[in-house]
């Protein structure tokens, strides 16, 4: 974690909403149906976004991060966020590969080596967290050792199937530490540290 001039660390955080049985978007997840099929559920606690709750608290947190870490897959999901996810913060586009003459929107860059798109959204956030969104990003995250913490907004409902936030993490495992826990309405967010191995 890079630290701040207080002396405390910034982290490279996901921010990810995701049902009780681990899916962060129902089935058949595409463009025109970008959540899958019931996925929008899961974010029916932003409604209360603008409340001075729970809700509200953790939104906020999540508007003061400094850089997005994307996946190539979230990013053209969510039609590229035309360019500014929220208050114009550097955009990095996690990708195996680039398209030639494929410029992204606004603040957004492509990066194709994981400790490289890191470092940048680090240095890019200063002494604010950085936000990870997407599946593929997290998992590329954790295999490398660089994700810091986890704030899930666990969902009071089980999708049955969909799209799961740790699919593809490979052998062994990975130890957490609960840092916080708060309840909103219709939903937990849980931050978790993610201890060295």
């Amino acid at each position: 974690m890079s630290e701040n001039e207080s002396g405390v660390s910034a982290p490279i955080r996901l921010y990810m909403s995701m049902s009780l049985d681990g899916f962060i978007a129902g089935p058949d997840d595409r463009a025109g149906q970008e959540l899958g099929r019931d996925g929008g559920r899961l974010f029916n606690w932003l409604d209360d976004r603008m409340s001075d709750g729970p809700n509200g608290q953790v939104y906020r947190e999540a508007l003061a991060t400094g850089a997005v870490i994307s996946g190539r897959r979230t990013f053209e999901l969510a039609g590229r966020w035309q360019g500014d996810h929220h208050d114009g913060v550097p955009i990095f586009v996690l990708t195996s590969h680039v398209e030639e003459g494929d410029v992204p929107p606004g603040s957004a860059r492509f990066v194709t080596d994981v400790e490289e798109c890191v470092a940048r959204a680090k240095e890019a956030a200063g002494d604010r967290p950085v936000m990870v969104h997407g599946a593929g990003a997290a998992q590329s995250l954790l295999r490398a050792g660089l994700l810091d913490e986890m704030e899930i907004h666990l969902v009071q409902v089980l999708l049955g199937g969909g799209r799961p936030l740790f699919e593809a993490l490979g052998p062994g495992h990975v130890d957490l530490e609960l840092v916080r826990s708060i309840q909103g309405r219709d939903v937990t967010h849980m931050r978790y540290r993610v201890l060295p191995r």
